[in-house]
């Protein structure tokens, strides 16, 4: 190679990822913009207000929302319960992957029971929450370890399927032990697949605790205030302004986990890059 070529390469993977990046944020801000404008616009010419109010109005309110204590509250509550069930399935999907990925008859013996729970909806298991855990926090909890267990789950069986048989081999040539192989060789390869199922699983999270704080009719959360607001109808752009919340959310928690895959991980994405 020569050194032009091992500049340009180089420069490439110093500066394509962050000009990639910030052109993809300006075409979404373009995007963001124009499809704002033309709910304002319809709204304002187009429907009746009080079914669609205009996008100023909402806007503001949203505004004033993120500065409410007492909404900051309801906030806090949604994500103390979706940010809790994530965590336990995080611990209990990694787990399970690492003992199915490396345990054929342990996969082939709960592959029945896996395929039979996978495909239930969250939402179906609702009343069977309420009977078991009422309508508090455990309510919700219980749901999102549910829901967000199963990407994590399938993410690490599959990472530890895609570890290289000979780094297990040359580890148990050295006489390492079974249960360091995992530690040492399995668990970091298989790392950026647990997190990419974490990150999907945090989306899901969020969806499962706003919806159940709305179906259940939650003492406390970003749904259940929702569900008040909109008691009436009288209240439609502040239920519009919670709906924004919820997205914002959604869009923070999902880009503070792709920053830290990528700074965590930033040697898997210069591999593939060189390939």
């Amino acid at each position: 190679m020569t050194p032009l070529n091992s500049l340009t390469r180089r420069g490439r993977l110093d500066h394509g990822p962050r000009t990639s990046t910030l052109g993809t944020l300006r075409r979404g801000l373009v995007g963001v913009v124009v499809a704002l404008c033309l709910a304002e616009a319809v709204a304002r010419w187009g429907v009746d207000s009080s079914a669609l109010p205009p996008v100023s109005v909402v806007l503001a309110n949203t505004g004033r929302l993120l500065v409410d204590p007492a909404f900051l509250t309801e906030v806090a509550a949604t994500l103390t319960a979706a940010v809790t069930g994530l965590a336990i399935a995080a611990v209990a999907g990694v787990g399970l992957g690492l003992l199915l990925g490396s345990l054929r008859w342990v996969e082939r013996a709960s592959s029945v029971v896996v395929e039979f729970l996978r495909p239930i909806p969250s939402v179906a298991l609702i009343p069977v929450a309420i009977l078991v855990f009422g309508q508090g926090s455990e309510m919700k909890v219980a749901l999102v370890t549910y829901a967000a267990l199963w990407p994590i789950l399938f993410n690490t069986l599959y990472g530890v399927r895609a570890v290289e048989p000979l780094a297990r081999e040359s580890a148990r040539v050295f006489g390492v032990p079974r249960l360091a192989v995992l530690a040492r060789v399995v668990l970091p390869s298989t790392a950026p697949f647990v997190a990419a199922g974490v990150r999907i699983s945090a989306a899901i999270a969020l969806i499962v605790t706003v919806s159940a704080e709305l179906l259940a009719g939650a003492a406390e959360g970003l749904g259940s205030w929702i569900l008040r607001m909109s008691s009436g109808g009288a209240n439609t752009d502040m239920v519009y302004a919670g709906t924004i919340v919820a997205g914002l959310l959604g869009l923070v928690v999902n880009g503070l986990l792709r920053a830290g895959e990528q700074r965590l991980f930033r040697w898997k994405r210069l591999m593939e890059e060189q390939t």
